[in-house]
């Protein structure tokens, strides 16, 4: 009988990581101080979900029969994600939103400069379209779970780092469930300061910092 099982196979976390510009669409070099963390939220969520996912089989087994009328996957698991990051780097153009691709994994960066107040969970008013725009290419391509981490820089101390990027992610994940994401498909987590992407000691860097990751990881099925 068949199971299901998500691809949790990480590949490199930085050679093979594709990243756009978000105003251009264009594939761009690492910049200085970033690229060095490209990939660090996707390998951290694989890590968090290999850690805890006891029970991820019944799980999948629930997105894919949810999942029926959502895009096919008829070119294959490589092809359903090509689809889907096309829309998604078409609709965050100029939107200041990140997107990364590594392997078939999907990371969309969403900076704290344009998602929330300083000190603050409330989502900006002006980031609710963008989130609108996610919301309807995650509901037509629904054969994929959603992680939304959150990450702060490390200012402040480490617990409450910690529960402000719990409560920044969680706010994302309701956000997106009242826009029509089952909730069987989002995982939230709040890493705090752990997985820095840029410096620091730096103003540049706490601003890289300090941002929401939606991870795209595609369910699949496993014929073992």
């Amino acid at each position: 009988m068949k199971v299901f099982l998500i691809a949790l196979m990480a590949v490199a976390l930085i050679t093979g990581c594709a990243t756009y510009d978000p105003y251009t669409g264009d594939k761009e070099a690492s910049k200085a101080g970033i690229g060095a963390g490209v990939g660090a939220g996707i390998g951290a969520v694989i890590a968090y979900l290999d850690n805890r996912d006891e029970d991820s089989r019944k799980r999948n087994q629930r997105i894919l029969a949810a999942a029926a009328g959502g895009a096919a996957v008829g070119g294959g698991v490589g092809y359903y994600m090509d689809a889907q990051e096309a829309k998604l780097r078409k609709q965050l153009r100029e939107t200041g939103v990140r997107v990364e691709r590594e392997g078939n994994h999907i990371n969309l960066v969403m900076p704290g400069n344009i998602t929330f107040a300083t000190d603050s969970a409330n989502i900006a008013d002006d980031f609710f379209p963008v989130l609108n725009s996610v919301a309807l290419i995650l509901k037509e391509y629904n054969r994929t779970l959603v992680v939304v981490g959150g990450h702060t820089d490390s200012d402040g101390s480490e617990q409450y780092n910690k529960s402000l990027s719990q409560n920044r992610a969680a706010a994302v994940t309701v956000y997106l469930a009242t826009q029509g994401v089952d909730t069987i498909r989002l995982e939230t987590v709040g890493f705090g300061e752990s997985q820095p992407i840029a410096d620091n000691s730096t103003a540049e860097g706490k601003q890289a910092n300090r941002r929401v990751e939606l991870t795209l990881l595609p369910v699949e099925e496993d014929e073992a």
